[in-house]
């Protein structure tokens, strides 16, 4: 799976819960512009508008080796290919739970551009705080286990200098 691009700030905004692959139907030049590492979903979401599912606000760059470049919309809407199951489940969950749809990242199975994109629920203020305090937590708890591990390695090894040259001494003796 090789990505093409992905929306690094969604898991600190949303609270992400449920993941589904779709199909992308793009240009050519689209594509091109996608493998060459042009493409940007951090502030474009997922819209469905008549039993259809929608890309919106995502900006793929124009290359400039194409003559028709002037006609070319870097942020038209891109259509998602879901079959009618999961676009029924993913209204049902937007109007019973009130959540947002959000693509996570761009990326090629088997020579096809898959999107990923997450059913979400935004989160608060404090709920992005609480992410960082576990973060940074997590981090420290690691460089404790780290120095403790070293001090363990390092009073085993004195131990067994120890120990060697004792009995050594009653080799000697």
């Amino acid at each position: 799976m090789n990505i093409l691009c992905s929306n690094k700030k969604a898991t600190f905004r949303y609270a992400i819960i449920k993941k589904i692959e779709a199909g992308l139907i793009l240009e050519g030049w689209e594509v091109k512009s996608l493998r060459a590492g042009h493409g940007q979903i951090s502030e474009s979401y997922v819209s469905i508008k008549n039993n259809h599912a929608f890309l919106i606000n995502s900006n793929l760059k124009v290359l400039p080796n194409f003559s028709d470049s002037d006609n070319l919309d870097p942020t038209r809407l891109r259509q998602l290919l879901l079959n009618k199951n999961e676009l029924n489940q993913i209204k049902n969950e937007i109007k019973l739970n009130n959540y947002t749809i959000i693509p996570l990242k761009i990326y090629v199975k088997k020579s096809y551009l898959k999107i990923e994109i997450a059913i979400a629920k935004g989160k608060n203020i404090r709920d992005k705080r609480l992410d960082i305090k576990t973060r940074e937590w997590e981090r420290n708890k690691k460089r404790i286990l780290k120095k403790q591990w070293l001090l363990r390695k390092i009073v085993l090894m004195w131990f067994n200098f120890f120990f060697s040259c004792f009995d050594y001494f009653f080799l000697v003796i």
